[in-house]
């Protein structure tokens, strides 16, 4: 009987103890410099805008050539 208590003596602490260092965790983040460097965007809306010109320009010159004739 002295050996299963001193058996129940080392387990129970021995238990404890690997159940409290599972579960301790520690982690170490760094944080780096971000860069952020400019993002340049060209938008090319020209070319709707000439074929609206052309078509305003085509009923001018349309309308031109009527009165001329």
């Amino acid at each position: 009987m002295g050996q299963k208590k001193n058996a129940w003596a080392l387990l129970i602490p021995g238990a404890a103890l690997c159940l409290a260092l599972g579960c301790s965790t520690r982690h170490d983040v760094a944080m780096a410099p971000v860069e952020v460097k400019p993002i340049h965007i060209t938008i090319d809306v020209n070319v709707k805008v000439d074929r609206a010109l052309d078509s305003f320009f085509d009923d001018i010159d349309a309308a031109e050539e009527e009165i001329k004739e």
